[in-house]
């Protein structure tokens, strides 16, 4: 297991076994998933990433228009 600590101005240092295995590199863009459970996931946004994401919702455009929907009611 890897540590860090976290600065008084919120930053924290990925340890760089981590970063080189992830694929992290200066300017990698960090999502940050909260779970109910009190644990929060850091996944890198590489590419890796996103073509493993591809496909995920379906060929017939469904789950973009879902989405669309969804953001139209935020606005509202």
């Amino acid at each position: 297991m890897e540590t860090a600590v976290v600065t008084t101005k919120g930053q924290l240092v990925i340890p760089s076994r981590l970063r080189r295995r992830m694929g992290i590199k200066e300017g990698t863009k960090i999502a940050f998933e909260e779970h109910d459970d009190g644990e929060v996931v850091i996944r890198p946004l590489t590419r890796a990433y996103f073509e493993h994401c591809a496909g995920m919702l379906g060929r017939k455009g469904a789950g973009l228009k879902t989405l669309l929907e969804e953001r139209a009611k935020d606005r509202d």
